[in-house]
């Protein structure tokens, strides 16, 4: 019995001396916050997360391979408790949903009938599927059997739905989908997406220079969603109101509507959302992502820079808008006169976008107040010059600097600043045929000019104002001198001005505008009895903070005073300085600048980001297959068949005898009911596929 004990505890002993080496041998350390994450998990090992189980998703985490929202089932409080385990910003998470991009759904047209396996990944092996339209879903519903958490059905209409209340943004019917039909992305991720040759996007929306999703929201419009519009024409476009009452909307152009009857009124549609918002007493809340530390310094307050301030906030950046006039706004502010654009309707919006955390500096201009050296002392890693055109071209002709004469722009911003001007009983002509001049007729008359002429080198077909302003200017009593070019300013004794000389033009062949160039007629001389004019003839940036800053002598420009970039990323042969708007491009569309902001916005977040990357060369890629000015060719239609016409909504004005007298808005928002009206006329278009009507009613 004792040797039998001895016996047992000597192996024991051995077992436990050969145990503890081995212990020592094949130690495998694990990392005590896997445990930690695993226990803020869901427990479920359901692996919709794409990971085998809840600690593999730790490990994953723990690697970095995985955001601390991992868990597709964990709320916002498990993944901070994740985050604060990592030693990570807690509101470092933006939760991502499913959404669908293709609205062909019953409306597309087949090329083939298929009768194989009712799968559609087996369906798009197939010549990419039964469809006509080469992108669009075909509409078996891989997508549905992939997703664990009932958040997608096919719809009515044989499009996927997404629940956005189930999606946890697992991404299983991405990967399921063989179309790229689906997208799973953050809120910042949307902000970023632009369009490209591969989108299912209808025509409208692939001219918007904005890029807005146009059928999206009227088809919230009609369903009666207005917060909804109002938040998708924002994640494009912070500037609603003032674009729908500026836009010379190019994106109606290209309606599909317009090829049967009328365009859709799309742009009255857009401020009728906008003056929803802002008339309904409160503010519909606007996200930003958590903040990155970053700070970036934004040069001009105009559309560009408010649009450039708004998405860099929005994902997460520390902004300073640095503006030289006293308050924000920029040429929309200073530029566009009240009847048109109401300064308390722009304050009201600039608010909004300065309320999400944007710091300004007013009366501080560049070059004079703060210079780059300061910026970058105090912490700014980027800079964005949106600065405008504020210079006015001169006709360059004798007498222009008589008493009585101004420059478009100048003549606008000190009306807009309440700067007296003697006009009452005036006989002005203004000189150009652009939105400026039009902009400065309108404003004499209602400042009590007795007689406006406009003066123009070309005839009313090559005037590049918008036609709605023309058609305006017309009604309200504008006179208007075509084919005259300017020679001479004549003056009195006194230096004031008391005619206007011009030459009498005729049309030759076309210039590089396309447009046909004017040729004087010789001994055609004709003079305007005038004693006020004003000089519209197109604008240029003032730069002249380069030569006042030693650090930008190595900025690059153009002959035409604008900043040279990548017309793709926007930056400037500075790394560290993007640019957009009018002095990028020289005096453009309103809509122009704030696309150009966003496309600046997301260079900038890339340059930001990428320079806290190790071994990273600051190298900012393009938008893949970006679309950028371009169309998709098969979505551009020479007919269109299924289409009953319907009368086009009008726009509601004030009376012609009413605004002269007055600086009022001109153009009202329509109805309620007129906007559903309308609304109900948009053929809801995709790439190729739109709505058919059969009746009056039906759309």
């Amino acid at each position: 019995m004792t040797e039998a004990i001895l016996i047992m505890l000597t192996l024991g002993g051995v077992c436990g001396a050969v145990l503890s080496i081995a212990s020592k041998v094949f130690y495998v350390y694990e990392d005590p916050r896997i445990a930690q994450i695993e226990y803020y998990t869901a427990g479920a090992n359901c692996g919709g997360c794409g990971y085998a189980g809840c600690s593999a998703a730790a490990v994953a985490v723990i690697n970095g391979k995985a955001s601390p929202n991992v868990c597709v089932v964990g709320d916002a409080e498990s993944a901070a408790s994740i985050a604060e385990i990592m030693g990570l910003d807690a509101g470092s998470v933006e939760s991502a949903i499913s959404y669908n991009t293709c609205k062909g759904g019953e409306r597309k047209e087949e090329k083939f009938s298929y009768i194989g396996v009712a799968t559609c990944k087996a369906a798009s092996s197939l010549y990419g599927g039964k469809n006509v339209c080469g992108v669009g879903c075909i509409g078996m519903g891989d997508c549905v059997k992939a997703c664990n958490f009932d958040a997608i059905k096919i719809g009515e209409e044989t499009i996927p739905v997404i629940d956005s209340n189930k999606c946890v943004g697992c991404g299983a019917c991405v990967k399921a989908c063989p179309k790229n039909i689906l997208s799973v992305k953050t809120m910042s991720e949307r902000l970023l997406e632009f369009n490209n040759i591969d989108g299912k996007l209808a025509p409208c929306s692939q001219t918007c220079p904005a890029e807005i999703n146009i059928p999206k929201y009227i088809s919230q419009i009609i369903k009666g969603d207005y917060q909804g519009a109002v938040n998708t024409i924002r994640e494009r476009n912070p500037l609603l109101l003032s674009c729908g009452r500026v836009c010379p909307h190019p994106c109606e152009t290209y309606c599909r509507r317009g090829i049967v009857d009328d365009s859709v009124s799309i742009n009255q549609l857009k401020r009728f959302v906008a003056d929803y918002e802002m008339n309904s007493g409160k503010r519909f809340p606007i996200t930003c992502a958590p903040d990155t530390g970053e700070k970036v310094a934004v040069i001009g307050g105009g559309p560009a820079g408010l649009s450039c301030a708004y998405f860099l906030r929005r994902l997460g950046h520390s902004v300073t808008i640095f503006e030289a006039m006293p308050t924000l706004g920029g040429i929309i502010k200073y530029g566009i006169p009240e009847y048109r654009l109401p300064k308390k309707v722009l304050d009201w919006e600039i608010e909004g976008i300065v309320n999400l955390g944007i710091e300004v500096k007013t009366d501080t201009k560049l070059g004079r107040d703060v210079d780059l050296q300061s910026l970058f002392a105090s912490d700014f890693k980027a800079v964005f010059l949106g600065i405008g055109a504020w210079n006015d071209y001169a006709l360059g002709i004798d007498g222009e600097n008589l008493k009585g004469s101004w420059k478009g722009i100048n003549f606008l911003s000190s009306v807009a600043n309440g700067r007296k001007i003697t006009i009452k009983e005036k006989k002005a002509a203004v000189v150009g045929g652009g939105n400026s001049a039009i902009d400065c007729v309108r404003t004499l008359v209602r400042k009590g000019a007795k007689e406006v002429y406009i003066v123009y080198r070309r005839t009313r077909k090559e005037m590049p104002a918008n036609e709605v302003e023309i058609i305006a200017a017309e009604h309200e009593g504008i006179k208007f001198v075509f084919l005259a070019a300017p020679t001479k300013v004549i003056g009195n004794k006194n230096g004031e001005i008391t005619h206007l000389e011009y030459l009498t033009m005729e049309l030759g062949e076309p210039d590089a505008s396309g447009r046909r160039r004017p040729v004087p007629i010789e001994g055609s001389e004709t003079t305007l009895e005038i004693d006020m004019l004003i000089t519209a003839i197109g604008q240029s940036p003032d730069i002249s903070f380069i030569d006042k800053d030693s650090d930008l002598k190595e900025l690059k420009t153009t002959r035409w005073k604008t900043i040279d970039n990548d017309p793709l990323i926007l930056q400037a042969n500075l790394p560290y300085i993007f640019t957009a708007g009018d002095c990028a491009t020289g005096p453009s569309l309103v809509v122009d600048a704030i696309g150009g902001g966003r496309r600046a916005a997301r260079s900038i977040h890339l340059y930001l980001t990428q320079a806290e990357e190790e071994e990273s060369e600051n190298k900012i890629e393009p938008v893949e297959n970006a679309l950028y000015k371009k169309h998709i060719p098969e979505s551009i239609f020479e007919t269109l068949e299924g289409v009953v016409k319907k009368p086009r909504v009008t726009m509601p004005e004030l009376p012609v005898e009413e605004r002269i007298k007055t600086m009022d808005e001109v153009d009202l928002v329509i109805s309620e009911k007129e906007a559903l009206t309308e609304a109900d006329r948009c053929l809801d278009c995709c790439r190729i596929c739109y709505n058919k009507e059969t009746t009056e009613t039906q759309a």
